[in-house]
């Protein structure tokens, strides 16, 4: 009977060791699962990280150089107006057009200008001549620098205004397509005489350099 007895409870110490090993796999298992699945999560944060940094890479365009076009020439144009002087009526024409023949000037894309010739007729009432002549930038050149003798055009020639014996008209010679000019005055007097000036009250570039100079000494 003790022998029996005992055979019987084997049996059940056996099956509770059974038990408790089948408890401790399932919590590796468990373990096990659970850093597979954390491993999985960091995976896919490093791969949506990365790709959203890719999604944000900077490609910078070809920045394709400018290319010089055909030479570049203002527009033809006449002024005509009857003017006061002296106690009689003039008439003052003024015509600007581009030049073939002349010397061209290129900024710095190599970019080509023609340049312009300017005539100015000065005429009595009953039509006769009293003063007429052609300009170029030739005629100006020593009133500008280096820089406008060589890379200027002669872009400009208006009546101005009477001024006593003398009919004044205001001339420029610029940098194409820019604001940067020398400014003269052309001064006809009655007897013909002509005198040309620089304008240095409206001379830019005196004022660029003054204001170079009030910046040094700020």
């Amino acid at each position: 009977m003790t022998g029996r007895f005992i055979f019987m409870r084997n049996p059940c110490r056996f099956q509770g060791f059974f038990v408790i090993l089948s408890s401790k796999q399932e919590t590796i298992d468990m373990k096990q699962i659970s850093i597979i699945a954390l491993a999985c999560v960091v995976l896919t944060l490093l791969s949506a990280c990365g790709g959203k940094k890719k999604s944000e890479d900077i490609i910078a365009p070809k920045v394709e150089k400018v290319k010089p076009k055909a030479p570049v020439a203002m527009q033809e144009y006449t002024d005509e107006r009857d003017v006061e002087w002296i106690g009689k009526i003039y008439h003052v024409a003024i015509h600007r057009h581009a030049s073939d023949s002349l010397p061209m000037v290129k900024d710095e894309i190599g970019q080509k200008y023609k340049d312009n010739v300017f005539t100015l007729a000065v005429s009595r009432k009953d039509g006769s001549i009293f003063f007429s002549r052609s300009f170029t930038k030739k005629a100006l050149n020593s009133y500008l620098d280096d820089d406008f003798r060589n890379t200027g055009i002669f872009e400009g020639l208006v009546f101005d205004k009477v001024d006593g014996d003398w009919l004044v008209f205001a001339a420029s010679v610029g940098h194409p397509q820019t604001d940067e000019y020398i400014p003269l005055v052309i001064r006809l007097s009655r007897m013909g005489e002509l005198v040309i000036e620089r304008d240095v009250l409206m001379d830019t570039s005196n004022v660029d350099n003054e204001n170079t100079e009030n910046e040094d000494e700020v």
